[in-house]
């Protein structure tokens, strides 16, 4: 993992925007080391601070107990968990000690075979990553099953052979791995009991709803976008996610406001402006009426991550 050189962004304190890029003469698209190697690295470059990541990690605990920040919420983990990073979270490493895992860490690229054409963002696979909780519990042969695929990348990841050929190979194992976490959620189950217009409808909605929330503030042009009503958009994305299609985008939007009030520099002015708000006092009394304080407030409370 290496800090990204251009960034549009004037971040504060400890917080680092992060881009993968594997290690020099690794060769591969997909790294996988144990939690040893991760607190080896932490001696020579400092872990300690808030970092913004623009690829997947996941960080699968064997034993002990680790503590893991993700957007503001701390995720307590024990044997058997799993924390789910995606692009674009803020995230804080936890406890270096008292613990043992492996991480794991590719871009989302990586997913989609080098013969296939279409958009990631349309893969079942991605759609089914993007549903993948921040933390997940594996318990029993699911725990086994998870604990083994990751080794057995491991021992692969070593192979002296051509790295095209260990790639797919690779890759075949994470789409394996992910599919077989996204059974073992809550969301895989559910999902199956929902008509899969609806829940295609809702994956949608999702995907547009994250390129376009900075512009795109009304339902309406979502509906108006993917072909459907406001309503029955609405309808799918309660039957899928529990909250109205406005809830859904709000949520996001104000998400976004706390990372860069919370993680960066850039006046409050500036973050309405990126996030389609034309006056800055729009921006305040949105971010006050969804979040009970001012965005100044919010700042000054979460300075320093």
């Amino acid at each position: 993992m290496r800090t990204s050189r251009a960034s549009r962004l004037a971040f504060r304190g400890p917080v680092t925007p992060v881009e993968y890029t594997p290690p020099v003469g690794y060769g591969l698209d997909l790294e996988v080391y144990p939690e040893s190697v991760l607190r080896r690295r932490a001696q020579s470059v400092d872990l300690s601070g808030v970092e913004r990541i623009e690829f997947h990690c996941l960080i699968h605990v064997t034993a002990g107990r680790y503590r893991h920040m993700v957007d503001f919420e701390f995720l307590d983990c024990a044997a058997g968990s799993l924390v789910v990073l995606q692009p674009g979270q803020v995230h804080r490493f936890g406890n270096m000690t008292g613990w043992k895992g492996w991480l794991l860490v590719f871009r989302s690229e990586f997913l989609q075979p080098g013969e296939v054409r279409i958009p990631i963002g349309e893969l079942e696979l991605f759609r089914q990553v993007e549903a993948l909780p921040t933390r997940l519990h594996t318990a029993g042969i699911v725990r086994q099953a998870v604990t083994e695929s990751i080794e057995r990348m491991a021992e692969d990841a070593k192979r002296r052979v051509a790295a095209p050929a260990v790639n797919a190979l690779l890759r075949s194992q994470l789409h394996a791995l992910l599919i077989r976490l996204y059974l073992a959620g809550e969301n895989a189950s559910r999902e199956e009991r929902i008509e899969p217009m609806v829940l295609q409808r809702f994956r949608r909605y999702r995907t547009t709803v994250e390129r376009e929330y900075p512009r795109w503030h009304s339902v309406a042009q979502y509906a108006q976008h993917l072909g459907c009503s406001e309503k029955s958009l609405s309808r799918a994305t309660t039957e899928v996610a529990d909250m109205s299609a406005k809830a859904f985008l709000t949520n996001r939007i104000v998400l976004e406001a706390k990372r860069l009030l919370a993680h960066t520099l850039t006046p409050v002015a500036s973050i309405g402006d990126r996030l389609g708000f034309d006056e800055a006092t729009n921006f305040v009394k949105f971010f006050r009426r969804e979040t009970g304080t001012t965005p100044g407030a919010f700042r000054t409370r979460h300075a320093g991550g």
